[in-house]
């Protein structure tokens, strides 16, 4: 009878399971075999294979030098292995793994628990989460693992990390989640909010799958905290909220992860700033800059505001807020809890897409100009938030350097206020500049508000 009460507890799917902490040594000595022979088919490893390209010879393009070194330091391609783990969300073939491992390969090899084989390509992959969707080709009546609302995990709760550390095969370790809303820690690229864990994770369990006692996803494996290379029981998984949203956006087709834009900054409220705010304790985001189209301006926000929640989820730093937006998507409103002196209130605001507007009129230069390859656009929601700039930004803004720019010091963010002593106000205004034959160039532009002047000759 203990041994069916532990399989009760242990299998998903069960409407009479109950979760518990095991009452006796038998049980005990029963350990989690059950749970793991139904979730650990769902879990892949992913070998991935990196083609970057060789580096140019420096003297191609210079009409003097490069018949002079013609064939020096031919670019040859070189190849990375990348090798991580994945997990299969639905039936046909779709898997969630994390960026690092697959969004810049040019071949995918999954292999199942069974040592099934399939190709596989990225649907859907961003970097600053660190998060991509994979489809497996021809894949039909697969195993795959139930999504958990990770907003229902709580701490201590037990937990399994499964995955293919150090390419040994794949591996099962047991933990507790040891905390929820963890920012700023994680390592690696991905960026914002995470569920932490003591179950040990290590070098190749990136991507695999963290799961509650009945069998369901909760998290996706992503980054250790260690000193040493090796896990010390401090690893960081990305909810499993932020996947359902982005398995959403890939079956509608996108390429691209598309997070709402707020249109706002805010930073954390410390001590200082609750003092100073008449708040009882620290808590929340007060609002610092709203940009003129904000959804926020839009919803009645003011610069000082202080943001406590949303969606009834409590924020406390820009990366719980950006997080919390997302799982929302687009399309939707939040409910934003605001305090104002000593008025609490909701307040609904619409989840939008970074506006295009005025429209950014991305230029890339031509063969014939001065700097062929250099990308400029009007400052606007849409190119910032691309490309995370400031959101007071405006003019004409580098977006890509090309390669002869970067060699003259541009670089992506610039704001390029003139050229040759003549204003720069439009993209069309750099094209103009630059098409100009003469023998020298001085750009004046401005670096994370500091005038920077570029002179180079031709």
């Amino acid at each position: 009878m203990k041994y069916l009460a532990l399989i009760l507890l242990l299998l998903p799917g069960l409407a009479q399971a109950e979760t518990r902490v095991p009452q006796s040594q038998s049980e005990i000595t029963l350990g989690f075999a059950p749970l793991v022979r139904e979730a650990a088919p769902a879990v892949v490893n992913i070998y991935a294979r990196i083609v970057r390209p060789g580096r140019a010879n420096p003297f191609d393009g210079d009409p003097f030098f490069r018949d002079f070194f013609r064939g020096f330091g031919e670019a040859r391609p070189r190849v990375q292995n990348s090798l991580g783990s994945g997990v299969i969300l639905s039936s046909d073939g779709i898997i969630v793994s994390n960026y690092h491992v697959v969004g810049m390969a040019t071949e995918i090899r999954v292999v199942l628990n069974d040592r099934t084989e399939y190709s596989a390509r990225v649907l859907l992959g961003d970097q600053e989460s660190d998060l991509a969707i994979l489809q497996l080709d021809e894949a039909e009546d697969l195993p795959f693992l139930e999504l958990r609302d990770s907003d229902q995990v709580e701490v201590g709760e037990l937990a399994l990390a499964i995955g293919n550390p150090f390419g040994v095969g794949q591996t099962v370790s047991s933990g507790i989640v040891s905390g929820l809303a963890r920012s700023g820690t994680a390592t690696g690229n991905a960026r914002g909010y995470f569920i932490q864990t003591d179950a040990p994770i290590n070098p190749g369990n990136s991507g695999g799958a963290l799961i509650d006692v009945a069998g369901r996803l909760i998290g996706i494996n992503t980054s250790i905290l260690t000193r040493s290379g090796g896990s010390n029981g401090i690893g960081f998984a990305i909810p499993s909220k932020l996947v359902a949203e982005f398995v959403s956006q890939a079956r509608t087709g996108n390429v691209e992860f598309v997070r709402p834009w707020a249109g706002m900054v805010g930073q954390p409220v410390d001590a200082d700033l609750a003092d100073s705010l008449g708040l009882a304790v620290p808590r929340g985001i007060v609002v610092s800059d709203l940009h003129t189209i904000s959804p926020f301006l839009a919803a009645g926000f003011e610069v000082g505001d202080v943001i406590t929640q949303v969606d009834n989820q409590p924020v406390n730093t820009p990366s719980e807020m950006v997080f919390r937006m997302s799982v929302t998507g687009i399309g939707g409103t939040a409910r934003i809890t605001r305090v104002r002196g000593q008025q609490v209130e909701d307040v609904d605001v619409a989840m939008i897409v970074a506006p295009d507007e005025p429209p950014s009129d991305e230029t890339m230069l031509a063969e014939d100009t001065v700097l062929p390859g250099l990308t400029v656009a009007r400052a606007n929601p849409a190119v910032i938030a691309r490309y995370g700039l400031p959101l007071a930004l405006s003019g004409v803004i580098a977006v890509q350097s090309g390669p002869f720019g970067s060699r003259v010091g541009i670089q992506v963010g610039d704001v390029i206020i003139g050229i040759n002593g003549n204003a720069v106000e439009e993209p069309r205004d750099v094209v103009s500049a630059l098409t100009q034959r003469v023998r020298t160039v001085q750009m004046d532009i401005l670096r994370r508000g500091q005038r920077v002047t570029l002179r180079f000759r031709i």
